[in-house]
């Protein structure tokens, strides 16, 4: 099942469904938002058996709604850095020999469609293609072996990062990961079943239609069960919580010369089975 929400112009958003054949469906009948909740009562089954008896009730999605990030916003978003290892070689890091993790606050998500804002003062704004997980079952000192029946389903993810902050302003990497609209959701959470090999998944990313990330899942220094397993010691992963598994080579920092976001770029992105999302830059405006 693919998981949207979307929302109509002066609405709150709305839970949604797209169908096989790309046609869109309202299920807010279903009454549940895709919130801890939702996935933590195994709410896509629930979902997927209200809708064999109501399906043909369910009215299409407007053309004019927006699409907003398919989940409502998760405790948090959990980022694994440094998980490609041409990344790491790109950078001039080493391989970390245990996952490096940070946080990326959740008032950085927006929709798949929605504009990057620079940030006042931003000088290295970077794209970062990412697969995440969606966690769907409470997970605290999960075994590797267990740790894939806490996942509940996948979505692209764009980490947005701003370079200065986060490497040449002391402290920790959240400074340059969460700044207003740094994480682009979407356009949907394809359900576990949905995908067959998180590890063997194409993904890309686009700036101004050049092609500056192209790689596969395959390159993860650290896969899926062991960074679920790693980071669930270290704090209580929640139903609807995020992780971000990591950006392959070709991100701005890593070119040289170094290449950074500008006003005006347009940036796309998609993995395989999780779609594809666009964001255009936009200068930074006080309100």
């Amino acid at each position: 099942m693919k998981l949207i929400r979307f929302q109509l112009p002066s609405a709150a958003p709305k839970p949604g469904v797209q169908r096989a054949d790309g046609s869109r469906i309202d299920v807010s009948g279903f009454g549940e938002d895709y919130n801890e909740h939702f996935f933590g009562t195994d709410g896509p089954r629930r979902l997927a058996e209200w809708l064999t008896d109501h399906e043909e009730n369910c009215p299409q999605i407007s053309a004019e709604a927006r699409l907003v990030a398919p989940c409502a916003r998760p405790s948090k978003i959990v980022c694994v850095g440094m998980n490609y290892a041409a990344h790491a070689a790109e950078t001039g890091a080493q391989p970390p020999t245990e996952p490096v993790i940070f946080m990326k606050a959740t008032s950085a998500i927006t929709g798949p469609y929605d504009p990057i804002v620079l940030p006042k003062d931003s000088t290295k704004t970077d794209w970062e293609v990412e697969l995440a997980v969606v966690i769907g079952k409470r997970a605290s000192y999960v075994t590797e072996e267990e740790a894939m029946d806490h996942v509940v389903g996948y979505v692209l993810h764009n980490d947005v990062s701003e370079r200065a902050f986060q490497i040449e302003r002391g402290g920790q990497w959240v400074k340059g990961k969460s700044a207003d609209t740094f994480a682009p959701l979407g356009p949907w959470i394809a359900t576990a079943d949905e995908i067959s090999d998180p590890h063997s998944l194409r993904l890309w990313l686009k700036v101004n239609d050049e092609k500056v990330q192209d790689s596969t899942t395959a390159d993860f220094i650290f896969n899926l069960p062991q960074c679920i397993s790693y980071i669930s010691r270290f704090m209580t992963l929640l139903p609807g919580d995020v992780i971000s598994t990591g950006t392959p080579s070709g991100v701005g920092l890593g070119m040289k010369p170094n290449r950074f976001l500008k006003a005006g770029d347009v940036v796309e992105l998609g993995i395989d089975g999780l779609g594809t999302s666009r964001q255009e830059v936009k200068a930074y405006q006080k309100n």
